[in-house]
């Protein structure tokens, strides 16, 4: 099997009910990241100054120097934009996620006392705001466990949460192999916490809990290309956001929203007074909850735990998978053999998405062998019936339609329809039973006689894709 790794299904049309406290229409969670005086610089031990997210506009980094101006404009972070949000935050009483660098942290011991006095959560955001894409494993690994160490030095204990930000696609595995996150966010993959049992390499690990950030709702736009010009675009974005997602969950869907702040960023005059007015806006409306993400963290693990799939269709060896697909096209187990070697992965462990690698397997075999496969289907109410040598499926699918308790009349009708239906295509009467009535099916059947070879055909391929979706809906959860 080619497992593809990525999780395109997610939670799907219908995702669970969040059951916030209060019954809250969505979940509200503010993150300043405190980043200041752990950014790229040479007194920091790195090879070139910082280059991103900042007001210097096409900012490059300057191998071997110091960049007076990009330093400053952290600092203003650190000396007076913190101090302002800490204000802000307070004054409204609205719990904040602090994702602290570590040695960012260990450079501000007054801004961690002043975070640690106001009740705020401080979460890992790594030990050096750096981008990890192209760092060694093992080193990475160091990194983390680096941070963490001098995460407890400073703060007082260790991180609970983790958010490394400017990730290498090991970054999500490193954390979970660490075992002692209770949640981390360096996923942007929905707007409900979820878990994920497995390494993004299809390993199993201990399940994790993953609560999503964002990059949209997010001030580090006022940093970038086609981002917020204005307090005003960031505060309407924010709005717009937050009302769409009340909106939904008065209808019975409550989410999630995110927002990502920056010390240096928003912390400015001209874009603070944009954030006061959005929490305003958010404090006005009744059944909101305002929430760090480890207590998200904790509401979820209480109302949503962790419940393994009982079958996993994607994570299956080719024996396993055979044995437990074959039958679902009637008689035809290379249909199963063959979707084995699809490229497979969690949206294909669903009834929904199994029975489209199934198809597709169908939809491009021969027309010799989808006419061997209506072949291999048994006539309704027939001699095989009669005799009990139907499949498993095929016996329980005739008798939802009552096809097992005909009258005298109604066999006799069955039996012209079916020889006449033989007779005339080649293959007998293929219809998903467990859609119809017996009334139906007869119905279908005269209507269907009329058809010409093409189109029969081709109604019959459908049905028969019809009745292995149906199958697997048995099996697998819809």
């Amino acid at each position: 099997m080619t497992r593809y790794f990525r999780d395109m299904a997610g939670y799907g049309p219908n995702p669970p009910d969040a059951k916030w406290p209060g019954d809250a229409r969505v979940a509200v969670q503010f993150v300043v990241n405190y980043e200041e005086g752990g950014e790229n610089c040479i007194l920091h031990g790195d090879e070139a100054s910082e280059a991103f997210l900042s007001e210097v506009v096409g900012a490059a980094p300057w191998p071997g120097m110091r960049h007076w101006n990009m330093e400053s404009i952290y600092e203003y972070g650190a000396r007076a934009g913190f101090w302002r949000l800490h204000r802000m935050f307070t004054k409204a009483q609205v719990p904040v996620t602090v994702f602290g660098v570590a040695t960012a942290l260990a450079r501000s011991p007054a801004q961690v006392a002043a975070m640690r006095d106001a009740g705020w959560e401080i979460a890992s955001h790594g030990l050096k705001w750096i981008d990890y894409r192209s760092y060694p494993q093992e080193k990475e690994r160091a990194d983390l466990l680096e941070a963490i160490r001098l995460h407890a030095e400073v703060v007082g204990e260790r991180p609970r949460g983790l958010y490394l930000g400017r990730t290498s696609v090991n970054s999500v595995r490193i954390a979970i192999e660490e075992g002692g996150f209770d949640w981390i966010s360096d996923t942007y993959d929905d707007d409900l916490p979820y878990w994920i049992d497995h390494d993004g390499h299809g390993n199993a690990a201990r399940p994790q809990l993953v609560i999503p950030y964002t990059l949209d709702a997010n001030d580090m736009r006022f940093a970038t290309a086609q981002g917020f010009n204005s307090g005003d675009q960031f505060f309407a974005y924010l709005r717009d956001a937050f009302d769409t997602l009340y909106e939904e969950g008065e209808a019975g869907r409550p989410a999630m929203m995110s927002i990502g702040l920056h010390c240096r960023l928003v912390g400015r005059p001209g874009r603070a007074a944009a954030l006061q007015r959005f929490i305003d806006h958010v404090k006005s409306r009744e059944h909101v909850w305002l929430a760090t993400r480890g207590e998200i963290a904790r509401h979820w693990r209480e109302h949503h735990p962790y419940a393994p799939a009982a079958l996993r269709p994607s994570r299956m060896s080719a024996p396993e998978f055979i044995e437990r697909f074959g039958s679902v096209y009637e008689h035809s187990p290379f249909i199963a053999e063959r979707a084995f070697g699809l490229e497979l992965g969690t949206a294909h462990d669903t009834a929904t998405g199994l029975a489209n690698a199934l198809a597709r397997v169908f939809r491009s075999a021969s027309e010799e062998e989808r006419l061997d496969i209506l072949k291999a289907h048994p006539d309704l109410a027939g001699k095989l019936a009669t005799a009990k040598r139907l499949t498993v499926e095929s016996t329980r699918e005739q008798a939802s339609a009552g096809l097992d308790a005909l009258t005298d009349a109604e066999r006799i009708r069955f039996t012209e329809l079916n020889t006449a239906y033989t007779g005339r295509f080649g293959f007998p009467f293929i219809i998903a039973v467990k859609d119809n009535t017996k009334e139906g099916i007869l119905k279908a059947f005269e209507t269907r006689l009329e058809n010409s070879y093409e189109e029969e055909f081709s109604t019959a391929c459908r049905q028969v894709e019809r009745i292995a979706f149906l199958r697997l809906k048995d099996i697998l959860p819809a």
